[in-house]
């Protein structure tokens, strides 16, 4: 990826905030996901560009090195805030003083003004990035990625409710953010109706994927590669094990249809890549007692979170991709699997439905059920020539989505935040 020169209305230099997971990190098990995915691609394009991006993120091995190179005009600053391993998301609010006390150090070195943009992702994040601002005199532009009356609104039976905590944090956030960014114009509409955000500091800007990786391929070739016979039928689930992502209504639906049409077990493997995280973590096998439970044990194939050139393997070869998740800001796995020009069945929540296009790209479920999600997939499996035109489909769809244009929309919000902080009283006087 070349770099293209920086203009001088673009910043020189952006402190992004990312205070729970690293995006260093396997993206897939514990909390790495596709916030870690949009950290890395960001950076990587405004990096190209001629900008320079410091990841700020809380040390978690006493073997990671302060500060890593990720690539030219990325670098990685580790914090140390609070104890290596053993914390959760819960317990980090008591770690935040700490934290933001290395990131305001490590700016100190330099001459005011170092930064011109604070980018703080989640809300966390947030709350260091409001002193940030604070401190620096820099715009701060936030991404929240999930919201907590969004998640709870529509939890999952055995999945535990967010904090009160994080909700007021998540207003302090809205409050002091000089622009907060939502992936789609749904996202925007929440932090408008549920957290009295200013609709003139909100910016949608959806999320990309990475068209060159991520793109139609054989389908034999990659099912040899994942020793798969011609004619297996492959049903992909992508993402951490947890309540909120749903694995389960996959492993269901695979049993309905195993129960429809006998003969389909012997060619039918499920699929499930990524590791526990969250409330998943009380109970990591449950997905395996689920599977004996149901009788399919021989179907269900469990792999941990896989590297990028075997996931794409995995999306080519699957016959659908399945994202039966209770809340999604958006998707990236709907978005990557659809690239590659594979049709996905995935929920009608959230940011989903901008993910998928129903009907056109794959199939967009409403609800939970296992019996829906069968149905759906049973017609994709019987009818080659269905799956072929939503496969076509999904390739056009995600065309849309590639990270340039992610960044360009981001970089029209830095410079909005920074002309908007300029034009207060305050900056004025400084």
């Amino acid at each position: 990826m070349g770099v293209t020169p920086c203009s001088r209305d673009l910043p020189r230099r952006v402190a992004t905030i990312s205070v729970h997971t690293s995006p260093l990190d396997q993206p897939g098990t514990g909390d790495a996901g596709g916030m870690n995915v949009y950290i890395v691609e960001l950076s990587r394009r405004l990096a190209a560009m001629g900008i320079e991006v410091d990841i700020f993120t809380r040390t978690t091995s006493s073997s990671l090195d302060p500060v890593v190179e990720m690539e030219p005009g990325v670098t990685v600053r580790h914090i140390t805030a609070g104890p290596f391993e053993g914390l959760s998301k819960n317990d980090l609010p008591a770690q935040l003083c700490a934290f933001a006390s290395g990131v305001l150090r490590a700016e100190a070195v330099h001459e005011p003004g170092w930064y011109d943009i604070v980018h703080s992702h989640y809300w966390l994040s947030g709350q260091v990035g409001w002193l940030a601002k604070e401190r620096w005199g820099a715009p701060l532009v936030h991404s929240f990625h999930t919201l907590a009356k969004v998640k709870n609104a529509a939890l999952a039976e055995d999945d535990d409710p967010e904090p009160t905590a994080r909700e007021i944090g998540e207003a302090q956030v809205v409050e002091a953010a000089d622009r907060l960014i939502a992936s789609t114009s749904a996202e925007a509409g929440e932090l408008v109706s549920l957290y009295g955000a200013d609709p003139a500091r909100i910016a949608t800007v959806a999320p990309g994927v990475d068209l060159d990786r991520y793109r139609p391929g054989s389908r034999a070739a990659a099912k040899a590669l994942l020793g798969l016979a011609l004619d297996d039928v492959l049903l992909l689930f992508v993402g951490r094990i947890q309540p909120l992502k749903a694995p389960d209504v996959l492993v269901r639906a695979a049993a309905e249809l195993v129960a429809r049409d006998p003969s389909l077990r012997s060619r039918l493997v499920v699929a499930v890549v990524g590791g526990p995280s969250g409330t998943g973590t009380r109970d990591p096998e449950r997905l395996d007692a689920l599977a004996r439970e149901l009788g399919i044990t021989d179907v269900v194939r469990r792999e941990p979170p896989v590297s990028p050139d075997r996931l794409v393997a995995y999306y080519r070869a699957a016959e659908a991709v399945v994202v039966p998740s209770y809340n999604e800001s958006f998707g990236l796995v709907a978005l990557e699997a659809q690239a590659c020009g594979t049709p996905v069945v995935a929920a009608s929540v959230g940011g989903l439905r901008t993910a998928v296009r129903d009907g056109e790209s794959g199939v967009l479920v409403t609800g939970h059920a296992p019996g829906d999600y069968a149905r759906v997939l049973d017609r994709i499996i019987r009818t080659p020539a269905e799956r072929d035109r939503l496969a076509a489909g999904a390739a056009a769809h995600a065309a849309r989505f590639g990270w340039a244009a992610t960044a360009a929309g981001v970089l029209d919000v830095y410079r909005d935040a920074a002309e908007a902080v300029r034009a207060t009283p305050l900056a004025a006087s400084r």
